[in-house]
């Protein structure tokens, strides 16, 4: 195997690489994007998540929704939606993000949500609700839900897959040795057993994972390993970016040869479809994660 050089975040502080580089939002169906979500109250991770792709998404005329509020009870040090005692959530939202997809006629949605660990059934029945209430209106419609961390309440999670959704999501996020660091509040194993309980309930398994944090290849590799065990079917892969001074610093950019690297170890190791790049998120390019057999 060639190694390849990593470029350390120190190097490239004043500048990051050119394959890091993207172009502001514009054109007519960005803007027409912008404001159903403004005129609709709706929350996209596009926009609290600062994602790299969001021109390019909503200029195609997609976008992410983010239900729940925008307000997590957790800390992750790597995210940038903000963290708190949310407000009670809003038992219409289900319709309004429904109604807003069918008006951007939108072929593949991708929803996802903060963390309501103060909720007795995490938001389950509003995620069930989104997910059957855009079906019911937008039947052509297929659906990605990228859903959180349940802290083992099962119960909570099958309510949460079983509205319809084509593809579940939850991402790992990082390796096993800096979850403490990166996810505090949460358990790699717990992560694992949640993709288990998706697969064995019979759905389109996926997660994500950022690179750049510190890990070293064979704890990807290992981690890899760990979820193909579990039952995942789909990954994706992409460079962790600083939201914010107050989050944690990159530790190095990844090459995007390492990032090839990374996409053809996945395969061999019994993924079916790994999306690897700098710019990956996990919503990059869903509507082809559909087809992934089951």
């Amino acid at each position: 195997m060639i190694e390849l050089p990593v470029i350390s975040a120190e190097q490239t502080r004043k500048r990051k690489p050119d394959w890091l580089r993207v172009k502001l939002p514009v054109g007519p169906d960005y803007a027409r994007v912008r404001k159903l979500v403004d005129n609709y109250k709706l929350h996209t991770i596009c926009e609290s998540g600062n994602c790299p792709n969001m021109g390019e998404c909503w200029g195609a005329g997609t976008a992410t929704f983010m239900i729940l509020g925008n307000v997590c009870t957790r800390s992750c040090t790597f995210c940038a939606v903000a963290t708190g005692r949310p407000n009670e959530y809003d038992a219409e939202e289900p319709k309004r993000v429904a109604e807003a997809i069918k008006l951007m006629q939108v072929k593949h949605a991708v929803i996802t949500s903060v963390n309501r660990d103060e909720l007795k059934d995490r938001g389950a029945e509003i995620w069930y609700q989104t997910v059957a209430e855009t079906k019911k209106i937008s039947p052509e419609t297929t659906i990605e839900t990228l859903i959180p961390d349940t802290k083992g309440n099962w119960e909570a999670l099958y309510r949460m897959i079983e509205g319809g959704q084509e593809v579940v999501s939850h991402n790992m996020e990082t390796v096993g040795r800096l979850y403490r660091m990166v996810r505090p509040q949460a358990k790699y194993e717990r992560s694992l057993e949640q993709i288990k309980r998706i697969r064995e309930a019979g759905m389109r398994t996926k997660s994500g994972i950022m690179l750049g944090l510190g890990e070293t290849k064979e704890e990807v590799f290992k981690a890899m390993d760990d979820l193909v065990e579990n039952g995942l079917l789909i990954l994706t892969l992409g460079q962790y970016l600083q939201p914010t001074k107050m989050h944690l610093e990159v530790a190095e950019f990844i090459h995007p040869d390492m990032f090839e690297m990374y996409k053809e170890e996945g395969l061999k190791r019994g993924l079916r479809y790994v999306e690897s790049g700098p710019l990956v998120r996990s919503s990059y390019h869903a509507e082809r994660h559909v087809n992934v057999p089951l």
